[in-house]
């Protein structure tokens, strides 16, 4: 465990040097050859891939490393935008760092991390991966007899499958603190990264304070997010927290508003 955690042109106007081109690309029944399309192999006869396409292609290693790796970065990710104190050098693994780090113990509870807030030490934050396997209560009583003694204020769990509905509700019963679920799929990209997403900033008690009074406006006055709201759960924000959103895009303009969770 970690601790801190594509004009067309008339086929007419071929010139010479095109012509003899296509001629040398059929093969001599007069198909396509497909293999004198590929003039850029590299010395192990793989095609280049432009940069940016090959920066996305996951040459080796198994699907399941990279699902774990991708999740366990935005869930780092997602703990530094709450406030929480993350190792620039673990949001900067790589790929391939991972899978060493990883083949050397591959165990869940190897991904496990701990860290306190930034402003707060006292506010202690762990992020646990649950097996494959359908989630049932006696896996979350196991896990709760794992971090019982951890002195936590808050726990993600990140599921690998589906979660039993008696488990999910005895949750609530069995641990005396918040805790969040998150399906691995949902951290597989960070959310609040998308191009298209507007930025969203937590206000403090104080400036939530200072924004009622200005407008002279109560809570249930504002626009609503849900407590569901995907960045809502990413954010970790609970009732009662008030959000900026700020808009600058050629759909929608630039623009301020805020939005009350409830």
């Amino acid at each position: 465990m970690d601790q801190f955690l594509p004009s067309q042109q008339s086929a007419l106007t071929l010139d010479s040097a095109d012509s003899t081109a296509a001629t040398a690309a059929l093969a001599p029944n007069g198909a396509a050859d497909p293999a004198a399309a590929i003039d850029d192999d590299d010395d192990d006869g793989v095609p280049q891939v432009a940069a940016c396409i090959s920066s996305m292609v996951d040459r080796g290693g198994s699907v399941e490393s990279h699902r774990l790796f991708l999740a366990r970065r935005t869930a780092l990710e997602m703990l530094r935008d709450r406030g929480y104190i993350v190792p620039e050098e673990e949001l900067a693994r790589t790929l391939p760092e991972f899978r060493a780090w990883w083949a050397n113990k591959p165990e869940l509870e190897h991904l496990a991390f701990s860290t306190t807030l930034a402003s707060d030490p006292s506010n202690k934050v762990k992020v646990v991966f649950c097996p494959p396997e359908p989630v049932k209560i006696a896996v979350i009583r196991e896990i709760y007899s794992g971090v019982k003694e951890d002195n936590l204020s808050r726990l993600i769990l990140i599921l690998q499958s589906r979660i039993m509905s008696r488990a999910k509700e005895s949750i609530k019963e069995i641990f005396p603190f918040k805790v969040d679920t998150f399906q691995i799929t949902e951290l597989l990209v960070n959310i609040t990264k998308h191009v298209l997403k507007p930025k969203h900033e937590v206000l403090t008690a104080e400036e939530k304070a200072k924004l009622l009074k200005e407008y002279n406006v109560v809570d249930s006055q504002l626009p609503r997010m849900l407590e569901t709201d995907a960045v809502a759960r990413y954010h970790g924000l609970d009732k009662g927290t008030v959000v900026k959103v700020t808009y600058d895009s050629e759909l929608t303009g630039n623009h301020v508003t805020y939005r009350c969770i409830f």
